[in-house]
C-alpha cells in the first residue's frame, strides 16, 4: 500500500528479537516525525492498520508490530502465551528502537498489552488509545471466577492436551478463507475483508491456506485475568487516553460499568454502528474521533 498524498512506499517489513524470538513488525517510514505505536488483537496481524496507517503516516513515524504466536512473527515453544510476554516484546521493541516518548494506538488484547506497559512506564508514553482494550467486563470477571483455581488449571491442561492434536485448518481458497473472515466480522466490506485474509494466511506445500496465528493461541492461560494487577496499572496512566469502544460489540460501557473511573485522565468514546473492530467497522467515524484526540 502507497500513499498518494506523502509519495511514501510502504510498509517495509523489519524484524527484532526478544526472549530469543524472532518477531516481525511493519515500518511506515516517516523516521523523522513522531513514532506511533499500533498494536493489534489477539489472532490478529499487523496489516489490519493499514488504513489507519494510510491516514497518519504523513503526520507520525508509525511501526506496527506482529505480536509473538501472531502474523509473521514467530511461535513461541510451549504454547502458553501470557499478558507478560507481549508486554515484554512490545518494551524490547520500544527500547531497541529508540521510540520513546511516543504515543501508543492498540486494539483488545493488543490494548490491554498497551495498558499494561503504560503503566508500568508512564513517562514513555505521550498518548494512550485503547480500542476495546480493557479485557473481560466485570460481569464477565465474575462468571469466570466461578470456577475453583484447581478447575481453572484442570481445564487448561485438558484444552491444552487437546490441542495438541488439532491441526491448523486448511482452506482450499483464498477466497475460502475471506468467507470465513466475513463471517467472524460481518460489519467487514469485502475489499477489507479480502485484504485482512490475504495478509493473514500463509500457503501451504498442497496449494491450501491456513491462518498465521498459532492454534495454541486459542487456549486461555490457567492465571486469567488480574483485575487487581489491571486497575493498579491503569491507575498510574497520566497521559491523556482515549477508551474507544463500538456500541454493537460484546465490550461493555467502561463509564457505565466503572472502570474509566481507574484512569488519571482518560475519556470514553462510544461509537455507533461498530462491533469489536471499531477501526474496521466505522473507520471514518473512529478517524475523526481519533485525530480531535491527537490534535489536542
Amino acid at each position: 500500500m502507497s500513499s498518494s498524498a506523502s509519495g511514501l512506499i510502504g510498509p517495509s517489513s523489519q524484524f527484532y528479537f526478544s526472549q530469543r524470538l524472532r518477531l516481525h513488525y511493519v515500518d511506515w517510514g516517516n523516521e523523522n516525525a513522531p513514532p506511533l505505536l499500533l498494536v493489534h488483537g489477539a489472532r490478529d496481524h499487523c496489516r489490519n492498520w493499514d488504513w489507519v496507517a494510510a491516514e497518519l503516516r504523513d503526520r507520525y513515524h508509525i511501526i506496527a508490530p506482529d505480536l509473538r504466536g501472531h502474523g509473521d512473527s514467530q511461535w513461541m515453544v510451549g504454547g502458553t502465551y501470557e499478558m507478560n510476554d507481549y508486554v515484554y516484546d512490545i518494551a524490547q521493541l520500544i527500547h531497541q528502537k529508540g521510540l520513546a516518548p511516543l504515543t501508543i494506538l492498540a486494539h483488545s488484547m493488543g490494548g490491554a498489552v498497551a495498558l499494561r506497559y503504560a503503566g508500568l512506564y508512564p513517562d514513555t508514553v505521550k498518548k494512550l488509545v485503547a480500542i476495546e482494550g480493557l479485557g473481560p467486563s466485570p460481569k464477565m470477571l465474575a462468571e469466570r471466577t466461578k470456577d475453583s483455581i484447581d478447575e481453572r488449571l484442570r481445564k487448561w491442561i485438558d484444552e491444552m492436551r487437546a490441542m495438541s492434536a488439532r491441526q491448523p485448518r486448511r482452506y482450499a481458497s483464498i477466497e475460502e478463507a475471506w468467507k470465513r473472515m466475513q463471517a467472524e466480522n460481518p460489519h467487514l466490506s469485502p475489499e477489507r475483508a479480502r485484504h485482512l485474509t490475504i495478509h493473514g494466511v500463509n500457503q501451504n506445500e498442497d496449494g491450501s491456506y491456513s491462518w498465521k496465528f498459532d492454534n495454541y493461541l486459542r487456549v486461555l492461560p490457567p492465571s486469567g485475568f488480574d483485575p487487581q494487577m489491571a486497575t493498579c496499572l491503569w491507575a498510574r496512566i497520566d497521559c491523556p487516553t482515549l477508551l474507544v469502544r463500538g456500541k454493537e460489540s460484546w465490550a461493555s460501557d467502561p463509564l457505565a460499568d466503572g472502570r474509566a473511573a481507574h484512569f488519571p485522565n482518560a475519556r470514553v468514546a462510544n461509537i455507533d454502528g461498530a462491533g469489536h473492530w471499531v477501526h474496521h467497522d466505522k473507520l471514518d467515524e473512529f478517524m475523526s474521533v481519533l485525530n480531535e484526540f491527537l490534535n489536542e
